[in-house]
């Protein structure tokens, strides 16, 4: 969560570093970069609206705008304070996460994800961990736990805990497929 400036200086640099971008600020159409970050400031405003100055109200309502801009802009239904920093988002289009969902450093995630709650009850969403990788596509609902450093493949629809870190699982339903997670086929990947 970000609750000071040097925690929003260190999670633009983490999401800018999980993008691949190089630039110092984004290009003038690069949205899904512009998202993230009036993503950051926002989180930053609603969590630390006393060191913002006492036009608080106004600087908040500033990132909201820009927020609320690109997120229409880009098919985003993300709310603020779900994500830990690294996120690389890969394209744009409908991604939808509910807001009782955690989801920890560097997740890289795709187009048409929509990670949700129980149905009946908003308050049962997902939990998980750093380094997932989730494939576009994907369904991730329910009050389950994902582990770290895990691969959820496209189109899969997750409805249980995996409590094994560094698998991929994928299906519908989803089970694990492979003993390799997310490093390892990036490893790989990189050795071909």
């Amino acid at each position: 969560m970000i609750l000071s400036r040097s925690d929003l200086r260190d999670y633009l640099a983490a999401d800018k570093l999980a993008l691949g971008r190089k630039r110092t600020r984004p290009a003038p159409f690069d949205l899904i970069w512009r998202f993230q970050r009036s993503l950051r400031k926002y989180e930053f405003a609603i969590n630390d609206r006393y060191s913002v100055g006492y036009l608080g109200g106004v600087i908040v309502q500033w990132y909201k705008i820009w927020y609320k801009i690109y997120s229409i802009l880009c098919g985003f239904s993300i709310p603020p304070n779900v994500f830990g920093k690294g996120l690389s988002i890969a394209h744009r289009g409908t991604i939808v996460v509910n807001g009782n969902a955690r989801i920890g450093e560097n997740c890289r995630l795709h187009a048409c994800v929509n990670i949700g709650t129980s149905p009946g009850r908003a308050d049962l969403a997902p939990t998980i961990g750093d380094n997932v990788y989730i494939g576009p596509g994907a369904k991730i609902y329910g009050r389950i736990n994902i582990a770290s450093g895990i691969i959820i493949g496209a189109n899969s629809v997750v409805n249980k805990s995996f409590d094994e870190e560094s698998i991929c699982i994928a299906g519908v339903p989803v089970r694990k497929i492979s003993d390799k997670g997310r490093f390892e086929i990036e490893e790989s990947n990189k050795d071909s």
